[in-house]
């Protein structure tokens, strides 16, 4: 939770503090606080991040990972922000940003709760398709893994695969590997 959070319960920063120098309360990153016994999940990092950075969307590996498209474990949390919004500054975890703009930036984001946290991510036909659109930094064989995966976990889901490669213009990057694929 943050400070604000609390106050919201009555608990001001002062008894805030107090709960953390008895040991009741860890600071888990800077404004973000845990309860002592809280039992971290594996998505713990993505409520961190979705509570430190509201307006982010998490793309790309974390998003594979997230849907399960993937045997990549990315070290950084890749989350997706407007072209000229402020890249945000956070202590833990590492975060890579991707610039997004219009309906790449807007369509196939999905709200999930983890941890109590809302969290926003794209879709798994979505995330494909941006990581053909982003292929140069996550690699071609991550993006070909993801599509295989898909394909086998998402039968009959083509078409929405296809709406999002015309969304991030990439048809025609993404046509050889979907006909090697079916």
């Amino acid at each position: 939770m943050r400070p604000r959070d609390l106050a919201a319960h009555g608990v001001t920063r002062s008894q805030l503090s107090r709960l953390v120098s008895e040991g009741l309360v860890n600071r888990q990153a800077r404004g973000i606080y845990v309860a002592a016994g809280h039992e971290l999940t594996a998505s713990h990092t993505l409520a961190l991040v979705a509570k430190r950075v509201p307006e982010a969307v998490f793309c790309l590996l974390t998003a594979l990972r997230f849907h399960e498209l993937t045997t990549q474990s990315p070290v950084e949390a890749w989350i997706a922000l407007p072209e000229k919004a402020r890249r945000p500054t956070l202590d833990y975890p590492r975060l890579r940003v991707a610039r997004f703009s219009g309906e790449a930036l807007t369509e196939g984001v999905e709200e999930h709760l983890v941890e109590g946290v809302n969290i926003r991510v794209y879709s798994a036909a979505k995330t494909v398709a941006d990581c053909f659109k982003y292929r140069s930094k996550v690699g071609i064989d991550v993006a070909v893994e993801a599509l295989r995966d898909y394909s086998r976990k998402h039968r009959g889901g083509a078409d929405e695969l296809a709406k999002f490669a015309r969304i991030c213009r990439v048809t025609r990057v993404m046509q050889p590997y979907l006909d090697s694929v079916a």
